[in-house]
């Protein structure tokens, strides 16, 4: 039987202890693609869920396979997880993609198109409208469309024209009347981000989408008059958007014109994948293949019934009409530890009590509460935060304006390498910059990810400091759709712990150790494993023991075999992880004491939580940090502890509800596959996106710590 080299790569994943990293986030967006498939949900639950898939992927394209290339292009060595080199993991991954690929096409053109106009709108191209609406699309291509339009021709006498990431683009093959075939040029046209994806007809009973790129199509004769066209041809590019290789060397000189000059770059980056129509020319692709110096397997086909880039359905997700289709999400409940919301005087609540958070069936005013009111209390002496990403008409920004306005000290740690949120944090944090803010661009080569607020008061002959910490950004628009932890508290002990930080971050300082905060990247992969384990000597001594996790991802290789190792010493392991795991769960004589749960649903699962049971002495934290190498050692990350007993014990019940949970939920295998965890015949569904907002105190006081 001949073995071949696709047999011998897939035999070295298998015998490999861990997950590939990239492998396994495929896995993840299969699961979001799951989700688009749901009897359950109406076709623009689904729709929207598609277009997620097309988001995700492209953002993998620019930064995962795009920082894959730059070990292929600069020569750099690299081993996946998987045990494969660059060239064949390459292969294998490509193999994923274009498989996941098929997939997405495959529901859309079977499952999703032919049920539109059951829900009251079609997608239709310019020849099937009645006469009058196609004189109406001419007309609009005429004003609208046409003068913004740059046909761009690449021959000897010019040079290659810039094509930009992520745009639809028209590669045009003509000919001169009476010229050879070898005298063919090639001509681009992009369509401009800013023309809207569809235009729109609205029937009585229905609405007709018109892809853009078929208005021009059906009129793009316009543009090459008096020559022959051979083929139009629809595709898309992406390109590289990682730095990882750059930034190691120039990160400190004049670090946030760098920033600046890499957002630029984005647009310039190597080509990483060709969307493309099929029945395309082959001339037109074997040019592109190689001027961008990329194989068959980074070509993807579209078939013409179906469309290029998914995340476009975002504009008839969007649609007012249809608003009423769309499940409404319940009307955030006030904090277990809260009920009074809003009714009384936040400071004075938090002399008395520490409030928790769970977000999105919290809603995120508490914390643009306090920092409003400190806004505008005269006792209030200073206000210290950090910032990742930010709402784009932010209350938190105007807030911070007018503190400084009003003459407050205000402290802000805007970091500029957020991920595609640069150029937004670099404009907010200029113009606190000019309103006199302290503002710092990020720390060095770190990214600083921990989220952490500091309100410095005076109460008559003391100060007092009211501290935020949190799993979630300081965003009003995804609070509302991640589940994120926050912690307010006046707790002296975490006080100094954040003010310490603070000190760390604004100056130059380097404190000699915090009370109830682990941080990264000085102490936490080392505290975490510590914790690990002195679990796996508990159950080495016959006592209880038992380690519950949930992150969104789980790649840090020392942090996987100190769970093997206890797992191997008889410690129960649940871990609950949204995204990538690279760790495989239920190997024979390896982790047979580990399960692997991934919760994918209406809600985007972003909070963070540590138990250990440490032989009832329970250590509990959230915070900001995944289980990620980046995590431990690239970012300023916090995880703070939480000590009162029913807040203790929130946390524990948010746990046993995602463990509970089998409508989001899936099973990891030990071969890095998932499963969805379906509820066993008599059993009900459990539904953490909706038990949740169900939750009473009282519920919470019956909860008993696990492990």
């Amino acid at each position: 039987m001949r073995v071949t080299s696709r047999d011998k790569f897939e035999s070295i994943i298998e015998s490999s202890d861990l997950v590939s990293r990239d492998l396994s986030w495929m896995k993840f967006n299969d699961r979001v693609l799951d989700q688009s498939k749901k009897k359950s949900r109406c076709i623009f639950e689904k729709l929207k869920f598609l277009a997620i898939t097309a988001s995700n992927l492209d953002e993998f394209f620019m930064i995962r396979v795009g920082s894959l290339y730059n070990y292929l292009d600069y020569d750099k060595e690299r081993v996946d997880y998987s045990g494969l080199r660059e060239e064949p993991f390459k292969m294998k991954l490509m193999l994923e993609c274009q498989e996941f690929h098929k997939r997405q096409q495959e529901h859309f053109l079977k499952e999703l198109l032919p049920k539109m106009s059951e829900d009251g709108f079609i997608l239709s191209n310019v020849r099937n409208l009645e006469p009058d609406e196609q004189e109406f699309i001419k007309s609009y291509f005429n004003k609208a469309v046409y003068p913004m339009l740059t046909p761009m021709v690449f021959d000897g006498y010019r040079t290659f024209p810039i094509l930009m990431n992520k745009l639809l683009i028209f590669g045009v093959v003509t000919l001169a009347p009476g010229d050879k075939k070898e005298n063919r040029k090639l001509s681009f046209v992009q369509i401009p981000a800013n023309i809207p994806r569809f235009f729109e007809i609205e029937r009585e009973d229905m609405v007709v989408y018109i892809p853009i790129e078929e208005v021009i199509r059906e009129n793009i004769v316009s543009l090459f008059r008096n020559v022959n066209i051979e083929s139009i041809n629809l595709f898309r590019i992406t390109r590289n958007g990682d730095f990882t290789l750059e930034e190691s060397e120039d990160m400190d000189a004049n670090f946030l014109e760098e920033v600046k000059r890499k957002l630029n770059e984005r647009k310039t980056g190597r080509v990483v994948r060709i969307e493309i129509e099929e029945g395309y020319s082959k001339w037109m692709v074997a040019l592109l293949k190689e001027r961008w110096n990329i194989g068959d397997d980074s070509i993807f086909k579209v078939e013409r019934a179906s469309m290029l880039d998914f995340t476009g359905l975002w504009q008839v997700i969007g649609n007012r009409r249809f608003k009423d289709k769309l499940p409404q999400i319940p009307a955030p409940v006030p904090p277990l530890s809260y009920p009074e919301e809003g009714s009384e005087d936040i400071f004075q609540v938090l002399k008395e009590r520490d409030i928790l958070l769970h977000h999105p069936y919290n809603n995120i005013d508490p914390i643009l509460e306090l920092i409003e009111k400190a806004v505008d209390d005269p006792s209030v002496m200073a206000i210290k935060m950090t910032i990742y990403r930010l709402a784009k008409e932010s209350r938190i920004t105007k807030a911070l304006l007018r503190a400084a306005e009003n003459g407050k000290h205000v402290s802000v740690l805007f970091e500029v390498k957020a991920r595609f949120d640069e150029e937004n944090n670099i404009r907010e944090a200029k113009k606190l910059q000019k309103a006199g803010c302290f503002v710092i661009y990020g720390i060095s080569n770190l990214k600083t990810h921990t989220k952490l607020l500091l309100i410095v008061k005076k109460e008559e002959d003391m100060v007092m400091r009211f501290v935020h910490l949190g799993s979630g950004n300081y965003n009003e628009d995804t609070a509302r759709l991640y589940t994120d932890i926050g912690l307010l508290t006046t707790n002296e002990t975490l006080a100094n712990d954040v003010s310490e930080f603070f000190n760390v971050i604004t100056g130059h300082s380097v404190p000699s150790t915090y009370q109830n905060l682990i941080t990264a990247p000085r102490d936490m992969r080392n505290q975490l494993i510590e914790f690990i384990e002195q679990e796996a000597y508990n159950a080495r001594a016959g006592l209880p023991s038992g380690v519950f996790i949930k992150v969104n991802s789980l790649e840090d290789s020392e942090i996987i075999y100190a769970l093997y190792r206890a797992s191997q010493s008889g410690v129960p392991v649940k871990l609950i992880i949204r995204g990538i795991c690279c760790l495989r769960p239920g190997r024979l004589g390896l982790s047979e004491n580990i399960e692997v749960l991934s919760l994918v649903g209406d809600f985007l699962e972003h909070s963070r939580i540590y138990h250990f049971h440490n032989n009832g002495q329970t250590r509990t934290y959230a915070g900001s940090a995944d289980m990620m190498v980046r995590s431990f050692d690239k970012r300023l990350e916090s995880l703070f502890r939480i000590q009162d007993p029913f807040l203790e014990k929130q946390l524990m019940n948010i746990i046993s509800f995602n463990l509970k949970d089998n409508v989001n939920s899936y099973i990891m295998q030990e071969d890095g596959n998932y499963s969805p965890k379906i509820a066993k015949e008599g059993e009900e569904e459990f539904n953490v996106h909706k038990e949740f907002f169900n939750l009473n105190a009282v519920d919470i006081q019956k909860v008993k710590l696990i492990g």
